[in-house]
């Protein structure tokens, strides 16, 4: 069983980053040098996924321009005999890679957000990435989880600890480790108050599921904030069938808050290749 759906919930309206989200979406905001969504997809990408379903909202043509041909652009880099960035453009979207766009046409939370994709999922396991997560690891975080799909058979939810004052900000988690890594749940909690918190392991924004998940979805009333939550349709599934957290190896930005944001920035940008160096050395002279 292998995993070739990857969903990217995208129709949120990016608040916390006006007046820069007034006019483009939130995952189009570039880290150094690519839009927040093409990171996500490339890690599903490199997780062997293939069909990638963005759940979409009104004012969010960008993403889809993003990932079409640009006929004009690409005639102009021909004609000038660019053809590195012609490569990078192309790059993009490899030839491999299908796009699928969904409206949500009401924004009813993540929960609401992963079932309209049912009708493209149908009864396959599947991905799903927050492209306000940016995750960096060696292999990619996404590909990790899926080699333990591989081995597990079973939804798997990425997590990190968190302080105990960020509680609200996760979903919580608690259960009994079945490896160093990976960890049979019995709780999954949306944004407790720290003194409800089951534990302090908050839900990453990558999942990998199976498709059990959307009858639970849909038997779900509205929770926390008035929303369909992801979280509590995964708390119905973990009572028909094994959910696993895994402790994944890599690092997470927060790229929904400006601080997360501009540490991406400026963490990726020293890892660089061609921009590191240069910007090693500006921020030494700024310290003085």
């Amino acid at each position: 069983m292998t995993i070739n759906k990857a969903i990217f919930p995208v129709a949120g309206l990016g608040t916390r980053f006006l007046p820069a989200t007034k006019a483009q979406p939130k995952e189009m905001l570039p880290v150094v040098d690519k839009p927040l969504i093409q990171y996500a997809v490339e890690e599903a990408y490199a997780a062997g996924i293939r069909q990638m379903i963005f759940v979409n909202g009104r004012n969010k043509r960008a993403i889809p321009d993003h990932f079409d041909t640009a006929y004009e652009l690409e005639a102009e880099l021909e004609a000038a005999g660019k053809t590195e960035l012609l490569e990078l453009v192309h790059s993009i979207k490899p030839d491999d890679m299908e796009c699928i766009y969904i409206r949500q046409p009401k924004a009813l939370g993540l929960g609401h957000a992963v079932l309209c994709a049912q009708c493209v999922v149908v009864n396959e396991p599947f991905a799903v990435l927050l492209a306000d997560d940016l995750m960096v690891g060696t292999p990619p975080i996404l590909k990790q989880m899926v080699e333990q799909f591989e081995e597990w058979h079973a939804s798997i939810l990425a997590v990190q600890e968190v302080p105990a004052e960020h509680t609200r900000r996760y979903g919580i988690v608690a259960g009994t480790s079945v490896t160093d890594r990976m960890m049979d749940l019995t709780h999954i909690v949306e944004k407790p108050a720290p003194e409800a918190a089951p534990s302090r392991l908050g839900v990453a924004g990558r999942y990998i599921l199976t498709p059990g998940v959307f009858r639970e979805i849909a038997n779900q009333p509205r929770g926390v904030g008035g929303e369909i939550q992801l979280t509590d349709g995964i708390a119905a599934l973990m009572r028909r069938e094994k959910v696993f957290a895994y402790r994944y190896h890599g690092k997470r930005y927060d790229c929904g808050s400006k601080e997360g944001f501009l540490e991406a920035n400026v963490e990726l940008a020293l890892a660089h290749p061609q921009l590191g160096p240069g910007f090693r050395a500006y921020l030494k002279a700024m310290e003085l």
